[in-house]
């Protein structure tokens, strides 16, 4: 690891530990020839399957715009950034875990409505009436519904 001060190619590792949720490492350094100290973050360089959408074409997995597709579920509700990244991360996960090189959309979106039904209920069905498509009120009303027998029966 090359010094951001001196340029020098000789640095010793002085601490190590995990960050995050345990997917990354944290190394502080110290520069052997200007004695300075700086922080390197080490993580598994892991490609993402590609996603099939409905209309068959693909593109790279893109976190942002899970992100944002979360975010605008749990726009105004009492969630924090911390609870949605673990989701993120759990998701992530989940995609690695696959071990495919291409995952359906489908798969990605029943797995974020898995997560959002954990984190908040309103976000969750904002999320299904778009993704599911709800047609009417009475979709709503039936995933709703479910909601309350899934609540009732883990009484």
């Amino acid at each position: 690891m090359r010094c951001p001060f001196c340029n020098a190619t000789e640095t010793k590792v002085v601490d190590s530990r995990f960050s995050g949720e345990g997917d990354q490492i944290r190394r502080r350094r110290e520069c052997l020839e200007c004695q300075e100290r700086f922080t390197t973050y080490e993580t598994a360089e892991l490609t993402l399957p590609r996603m099939v959408k409905r209309d068959a074409s693909r593109e790279a997995f893109n976190e942002n715009k899970l992100r944002q597709g979360l975010l605008r579920a749990l726009e105004k509700r009492p969630v924090s950034m911390e609870q949605v990244e673990d989701a993120i991360s759990r998701i992530k996960r989940r995609l690695r875990a696959v071990g495919e090189r291409e995952v359906l959309t489908k798969v990605l979106g029943d797995w974020i409505m898995q997560e959002l039904r954990q984190i908040d209920h309103v976000a969750y069905v904002r999320f299904a009436s778009v993704y599911r498509r709800f047609q009417d009120v009475h979709a709503f009303e039936e995933e709703i519904q479910r909601l309350r027998q899934e609540h009732e029966t883990a009484k």
